[in-house]
């Protein structure tokens, strides 16, 4: 089987289930910055040389892709008859235990930081962010048609646990972190 049909060739996509519409359609933008989210996890995933967070990247990539099905299914009906999985309530608790896990491993912020540190909390920095964008996307595509609210939780959950991640790479390595300071003019 070839990777390529040509059938995109001149900016339309399938969606799942449903019609061809533009690529730069809304529903398009929403699981694309979704996949993009996901290819930022597979870096990070690389970079990080600690068991526990490759092992939790991994999960999270592959809720993902369930919930990029999700976003390129138009059908409300198809996707609330659970034929496409969607986050849970009980993911957006999965991921809220974990961060209650690893704060435990760190000190409590004063000020901002600022995003770097080893290349693995670099990597889940530049996560953190790519999540922020693929969540502004798809609260677009929730005020156009509206979405399980499990799956806005999800995103900005997720977000949260990205940048308690690049605190922990940077705390198990022992690297202070950075803190922000106003340029004074």
């Amino acid at each position: 089987m070839a990777i390529y049909t040509r059938r995109g060739d001149l900016g339309e996509t399938d969606l799942l289930g449903g019609p061809r519409v533009a690529k730069d359609d809304i529903r398009v933008d929403a699981y694309g910055a979704v996949d993009e989210l996901n290819a930022v996890l597979g870096a990070c995933a690389a970079s990080t040389e600690q068991d526990d967070m490759q092992a939790l990247t991994r999960s999270i990539q592959s809720s993902l892709f369930e919930l990029g099905s999700y976003l390129a299914s138009p059908d409300p009906g198809r996707r609330q008859a659970g034929r496409i999985p969607e986050p849970s309530d009980a993911d957006v608790a999965s991921l809220e235990a974990r961060i209650d896990a690893f704060e435990t491993e760190l000190t409590p912020l004063r000020r901002f930081i600022l995003p770097g540190g080893t290349p693995a909390a670099a990597a889940f920095h530049l996560a953190r962010t790519v999540c922020r964008r693929a969540e502004r996307r798809v609260v677009a595509l929730h005020h156009a048609d509206p979405l399980s609210e499990s799956a806005l939780r999800y995103l900005n959950r997720l977000s949260d646990l990205l940048f308690v991640m690049a605190r922990v790479e940077n705390r198990r390595a022992g690297l202070p972190e950075v803190e922000w300071k106003a340029r004074e003019r």
